[in-house]
This record gives C-alpha cells, sequence and structure tokens, in this order.
C-alpha cells in the first residue's frame, strides 16, 4: 500500500471516530437550526405527524431531502428512531439525528446488515409507540427509487408509510447522485405530510412489486409538486453514487481534453 493510500485510510478511519462526529454532529444541528429559524415555514397536512407522534409509522423521505424535516419532526414531537447505514456517513447522520430527538438508531442496509435491522425495526413498531424514520433510496441509490426494505417494515409490524418531502425557495443542490437540497437562510420552505398508506400483512409477489411502484410514483410526484412551487430544477431520478462519479470523471476529462 502507497503512503498516500495509508494515510488515506488513516485519515477516514480517524473521522469514523465518535470523538470526531460528535463536534461535527453538533456544528450541524446548530447550523440547522439557525437556518429553521430564519426562514418562513409552512407543514401541509401536520395533522397526520401530530396523529402519529406516538403511534407507529414509518416516515420515509428521499435521501436528498432531509436537512430540514429533522427540525419539524423534533417540533412536532415525533417519538423517532432512525435506520442509519453502518458507514463513517451513516453513523455521523444518526448522531445528528439523536441531537434532533432520535432516541435509537437502526445500523443496516439491504447490502450489510439489513435481516438484523429488520428485525429490531419491526420490535420497535411493534411496541406501539414510536415511528422509524428512513431513506428508501439511501446510502447510495438509485435515486428516487424504493428499495424493498421499507415494504417489509410496513408488511410484518403493520405499521402504514408515510412519505414526507420539503422544498424551499432558496435551494443549494450539491453535486452529488441524490442532489442533496440545502435551503439557505432566509428561505420560504414548504415541508409537505403525504397521507399514511397502509401495507398488507400478506401480498403475492406481483401486488408487493406493485405497491411499490405506486409509493415511487408517490414520492416523486409529491417532490415534483413541491418543486414546481419555486420552478427548481429536475432532480434526476435512477441515478446511483458510482455512476454520476463516473459521470463527473467524465466530464473532467473533457474539459481537460479540450
Amino acid at each position: 500500500m502507497k503512503l498516500k493510500e495509508k494515510w488515506l485510510h488513516l485519515w477516514r478511519d480517524f473521522m469514523g471516530t465518535a470523538i470526531v462526529q460528535w463536534p461535527i454532529a453538533i456544528f450541524f444541528a446548530v447550523l440547522i437550526w439557525f437556518v429553521y429559524v430564519t426562514c418562513c415555514t409552512h407543514v401541509q397536512n401536520k395533522h397526520i405527524l401530530k396523529k402519529y407522534s406516538k403511534k407507529p409509522a414509518i416516515v420515509v423521505l428521499w435521501h436528498g431531502r432531509s436537512m430540514m424535516l429533522a427540525p419539524v419532526m423534533k417540533l412536532y414531537n415525533m417519538r423517532t428512531c432512525s435506520l442509519a447505514s453502518r458507514n463513517k456517513d451513516g453513523r455521523m447522520m444518526a448522531k445528528l439525528l439523536k441531537l434532533f430527538g432520535a432516541t435509537k438508531s437502526i445500523y443496516g442496509t439491504d447490502h450489510d446488515g439489513g435481516v438484523s435491522a429488520l428485525r429490531k425495526g419491526v420490535r420497535i413498531l411493534q411496541r406501539g409507540n414510536r415511528c422509524i424514520v428512513m431513506c428508501p433510496d439511501g446510502p447510495s441509490g438509485p435515486s428516487m427509487r424504493i428499495k424493498d426494505g421499507v415494504l417489509y417494515y410496513a408488511k410484518m409490524s403493520g405499521a402504514p408509510i408515510i412519505p414526507v418531502c420539503f422544498t424551499c425557495s432558496k435551494p443549494w443542490f450539491q453535486k452529488r447522485w441524490d442532489r442533496y437540497l440545502v435551503a439557505k437562510p432566509f428561505s420560504k420552505i414548504i415541508v409537505n405530510v403525504g397521507n399514511p398508506i397502509p401495507v398488507p400483512s400478506k401480498m403475492t409477489k406481483q401486488e408487493f412489486d406493485a405497491l411499490r411502484v405506486n409509493i415511487d410514483n408517490i414520492m416523486i410526484k409529491q417532490l415534483r409538486t413541491l418543486d414546481k412551487t419555486f420552478n427548481l430544477f429536475k432532480v434526476e431520478e435512477n441515478l446511483t453514487a458510482t455512476e454520476f462519479k463516473e459521470h463527473q470523471r467524465a466530464l473532467r476529462k473533457q474539459k481537460k481534453s479540450k
């Protein structure tokens, strides 16, 4: 292993330690609260959040639309539990959400610890007093495509799926596969809470796949309708982190060749 690679490996390990991540999480929590208090926020269908503040539900949001939903969940006293990936980014996000009231974090994705996470999540939902918050297209895409895990949580627990999304008048879209939306201070923010979607405990594979596509379409329409309010650009669908990085490398090579 080259010296540069060793240094990068050590640096990544260091950045994944709790002693480093907690101060960073605190910094971002303060920053998010600052943005929130300087913005004018309107929550559509807030009665749904109130209804499920202490009831089992699966709150789903696209990976790129998580920033301003954390303070909203906190202010509506949602008893939440977060689902995060096991990598350092996932653990950082779990720490940040804990500062916004998430009482517990479940670590696992479809490819890493998914079965264990599913069991833990279902047990939490079956207790009947809190919801789970998850990004169904995370942690690396495809963007705006729901993975099967979300439906399994709902199917096995009986908890409904509640799609939530936000948009803003002064956006900064990061150059990432998920087009992560950062709301700038003094923006107008709109948060939409979708109607709860029940998931039957017994379904054929065809019914399961059809329901997944239907929820996909509901969440995409939710985002498109919100973004249209401020005439924001159309965020890409079905994009993975790997594909996005390869595309960016190709663009850089084109610029250099010119």
